[in-house]
């Protein structure tokens, strides 16, 4: 998708952000090579953040206790850009149609749709919310 001198600007999905970060063999080819192109800009969302830490925090989110604590500083290390969560994101969120009940997904589909980016993400209920899905 980037590459050539075309830029990309894609969301990761919380699941797509820690496959990427831990080498998880579960992240689709497609999204490999959208991540690991150079011409793309990789966006993660404060939602991802805070999914994390809730998990990891529950006990049902085994990942290094460096991710769950120090996510900011892991995006400015490998030159992402973080997204904070705005009140027309939240908004949005919660006025999307349809059944899917996870708030997480439900905000990072908002962001995707207000910022103009597709979200990367293996899970295809989002793109029921108009999300284009990179899988």
């Amino acid at each position: 998708m980037g590459g050539a001198g075309r830029r990309v600007k894609v969301l990761l999905d919380t699941h797509a952000l820690l496959w990427w970060l831990l080498g998880n063999p579960r992240l689709s080819s497609v999204a490999a090579t959208v991540l690991g192109d150079t011409g793309t800009t990789i966006v993660v969302s404060a939602v991802s953040g805070h999914e994390i830490s809730t998990k990891y925090r529950l006990g049902k989110l085994p990942v290094p206790a460096r991710l769950a604590e120090h996510l900011d500083q892991i995006v400015v290390e490998n030159g992402w850009q973080p997204l904070a969560l705005s009140l027309a994101h939240a908004q949005l969120a919660g006025r999307l149609p349809g059944a899917h009940k996870d708030p997480f997904d439900r905000m990072l589909a908002a962001q995707a749709l207000i910022e103009e980016m597709p979200l990367v993400t293996n899970d295809a209920a989002l793109a029921g919310f108009g999300v284009k899905v990179i899988w």
